[in-house]
């Protein structure tokens, strides 16, 4: 096969402007690895990208494709590539600040995938690999949370937060989730010690905490004055309505606080892929698909992420067979 399908946008806008292009199938180069894509999680933080309003933080050429996480299985591989074998069951991430897994294959370099983890399907294991490896350098890498302390999870119900919950109470932390009211008992069950509704919440009656891990990027000043002392705040979202001036607040405050504001921006190495295979495999984190949609239907996909209301992640698929 010479060319794939590929979903793509050739101009900003609504969730309209996503076309499934026909595109030749890319060539893996050195260290590189080609794989046959079976799903592609999308996340919420490709919506401004699309719409326009991230081109002074994060400079588009258009075309440009969607989605920066994958599972497949490994159809060619380029040289000097040493631990990936063709046939092999993968998940991984697009190179930093690119996208492009919404497609039939995908050609990224050896150390943005690992094996995929065992007892789950690749459906299923598509809405982990850029969330989970957020959490877990959020959460142990950045944050160091640890046995007892008290974590509170803002956005607790979508992608990054239903993982940072169960990775929360897999650490011994005092887990505190807001969501929607629609998913407080939900958002219990994946290890919330406590769930507060968003809507009917006022900030300054939960009290204070060791880690605020805030996923909705507003009112970050509000939600950054619930840290007590030593704490550590890790603003990890961006407003969408203007993200420019979400990035503005979250750079300042880390100037004001450089060891308590723990911002960044998400690059995980084959390692920390590995760690989070090793998570899943154990149960410790496992993934949510709220729906799944094919690429034929992007639009529609990116539509219900923008809506709001999503428990785990939604997820395109591209119909290849398991065994393919």
């Amino acid at each position: 096969m010479t060319s794939m399908r590929a979903v793509r946008f050739h101009e900003y806008g609504s969730p309209d402007v996503l076309r499934l292009d026909r595109v030749p199938v890319p060539v893996p180069g050195d260290g590189e690895v080609l794989v046959r894509v079976h799903a592609a999680g999308l996340g919420g933080g490709e919506l401004p990208i699309r719409a326009g309003t991230m081109g002074d933080l994060l400079p588009t050429t258009l075309p440009q494709g969607i989605g920066g996480e994958f599972t497949g299985r490994v159809a060619a591989v380029g040289t000097a590539v040493s631990r990936t074998q063709v046939g092999q069951a993968v998940w991984g991430v697009m190179p930093h600040f690119t996208f492009g897994s919404a497609a039939d294959y995908v050609a990224v370099p050896e150390d943005r995938l690992a094996p995929a983890p065992a007892g789950m399907s690749l459906i299923e294991a598509a809405a982990l690999p850029s969330s989970g490896t957020t959490v877990l350098t959020a959460l142990v890498d950045q944050a160091a949370l640890r046995p007892g302390e008290r974590l509170l999870v803002r956005g607790a119900s979508g992608g990054a937060g239903s993982v940072a919950v169960q990775l929360g109470a897999a650490l011994g932390a005092h887990v505190t989730a807001l969501a929607g009211a629609s998913s407080l008992a939900w958002v219990g069950g994946l290890g919330a010690d406590e769930t507060h509704d968003y809507r009917a919440t006022r900030p300054a009656d939960l009290g204070r905490f060791d880690v605020v891990l805030d996923l909705v990027g507003t009112d970050l000043e509000t939600y950054g004055a619930l840290v007590g002392p030593g704490g550590r705040f890790l603003p990890l979202a961006l407003g969408r309505t203007d993200p420019a001036a979400s990035a503005a607040a979250v750079l300042a405050a880390q100037e004001r606080n450089p060891g308590q504001v723990l911002a960044f921006s998400n690059d995980p190495t084959r390692a920390q892929i590995e760690e989070l295979t090793r998570y899943a495999e154990s149960g410790a984190i496992r993934p949510y698909v709220d729906e799944t949609f094919p690429l034929e239907q992007a639009a529609a996909a990116q539509s219900r992420l923008e809506r709001g209301g999503v428990r785990g992640k939604i997820v395109l698929v591209t119909g290849a067979a398991d065994g393919q």
